[in-house]
């Protein structure tokens, strides 16, 4: 019997994947105009190497609350912070059938709180994204009109990706 991986082993394979699904949606997206959404800032690794992946284009973040770094942290303009289920209905306002790219991260050790979350936000998220955008999330949402597509990387760490309505 193997011993699971330890949890360094763990965070290497996802901060891997989640570094070669950013990348892989960057080139899908090459021909599509729009805004890119980060759903989750969390520490603002993401997002930092959205804005490096994506120069040019504004990128937008969610969260609860803010743990990142000042420099990880988007303008006032483009931070949406508190819970999502008031943030994404008011972010559609501006934003509604616009994103090229949205990343869902809010994955934690609770499968079933992820879930249930995954259940409800995904359809919070559609509203956001144009015809032909893509999401990514480390979490499965089955939204309507999303398309699955196959995620680069090593498959000891889940990660999904979607093209909507294209």
């Amino acid at each position: 019997m193997t011993d699971p991986p330890s949890r360094l082993d763990r965070m290497i394979a996802r901060l891997s994947r989640q570094r070669s699904v950013l990348e892989a949606a960057a080139e899908l997206i090459t021909d599509l105009d729009g805004p890119i959404l980060e759903i989750g800032l969390g520490k603002g690794r993401t997002y930092d190497h959205l804005r490096r992946l994506h120069p040019g284009r504004d990128v937008y973040a969610f969260d609860g609350s803010i743990h990142a770094p000042a420099d990880s942290v988007p303008p006032r303009d483009r931070l949406f912070v508190g819970d999502f289920r008031e943030t994404l209905p008011a972010a559609s306002a501006d934003l509604a059938g616009q994103a090229a790219f949205i990343h869902a991260d809010f994955g934690s050790e609770d499968r079933s709180r992820d879930a249930a979350q995954a259940q409800w936000l995904g359809p919070m998220i559609d509203p956001l994204a144009r015809d032909g955008a893509i999401v990514a999330a480390d979490r499965e949402m089955a939204v309507d009109g999303w398309q699955p597509l196959p995620a680069p990387g090593d498959e000891a760490w889940p990660y999904f990706l979607w093209r909507v309505r294209g």
